[in-house]
């Protein structure tokens, strides 16, 4: 590896450029836009870990994304594993697709114990899981949000997670028929979820109140009924 773009993106020798399978770092400062909290401390912790190293790249099933950069899940030459080690340090946060989901069970695992403990990002309220009521000032940015489900609706072969009475103005989680699909193949009865408390992570934005869409199953924790 010969340079770090971010603490989440690392440039080869080779020059191709490798952004790591999900995971989202603290952006840094970019045309105008102020760096995220913690965002120098990411990419410190990459260039520690990798600066000079031999390192293997393990792909999920989508190799790039859309601006074409490599996806992977990067293991250094002693086998350390660059995602599970950011996640455990509270430098990262789990941000997956449906075709990069690898190893999503084990991320969450790891980012629930940083978050508990209060490992570096989550120490900053900037990270802080929201609230659904608070929504309206998140959009157009990844978030996690947990509440509970006042009302699990399907209409035309959409489901819809609604976090309050009036679907209308208040945030929900919307989860389409390819999605539905792979959440029945999981065993998730999404038609059960009224009154049960839970958390997604996603893109916000607004469709009547705020949205966000819950492409895969790995997008959604079931918390408590």
């Amino acid at each position: 590896m010969s340079a770090v773009l971010s603490g989440d993106t690392v440039e080869l020798e080779d020059g191709d450029q490798v952004r790591l399978a999900g995971v989202q770092a603290p952006l840094p400062a970019r045309d105008g836009r102020p760096a995220w909290p913690l965002a120098t401390e990411a990419s410190a912790a990459v260039g520690h870990a990798l600066l000079g190293r031999t390192v293997q790249l393990w792909h999920p099933e989508d190799r790039r994304d859309r601006w074409g950069r490599s996806l992977a899940h990067i293991v250094r030459d002693d086998g350390y594993w660059l995602q599970g080690a950011l996640l455990m340090d509270g430098l990262v946060r789990v941000y997956t697709q449906p075709r990069t989901a690898t190893g999503a069970t084990l991320m969450l695992d790891l980012e629930r114990t940083a978050r508990a403990a209060r490992r570096g990002i989550w120490s900053d309220r900037f990270y802080r899981i929201r609230n659904p009521a608070e929504t309206w000032n998140d959009l157009d940015s990844v978030q996690i949000v947990e509440g509970r489900v006042v009302d699990a609706a399907t209409v035309r072969g959409t489901t819809y997670l609604n976090f309050g009475t009036d679907w209308r103005s208040d945030f929900t989680f919307r989860i389409e028929s390819n999605a539905r699909r792979a959440f029945k193949r999981v065993g998730v009865d999404l038609a059960s979820l009224t009154g049960v408390r839970v958390r997604g992570r996603g893109w916000v934005f607004p469709l009547n109140g705020p949205m966000i869409d819950l492409t895969h199953p790995e997008a959604l924790e079931v918390l408590e009924e």
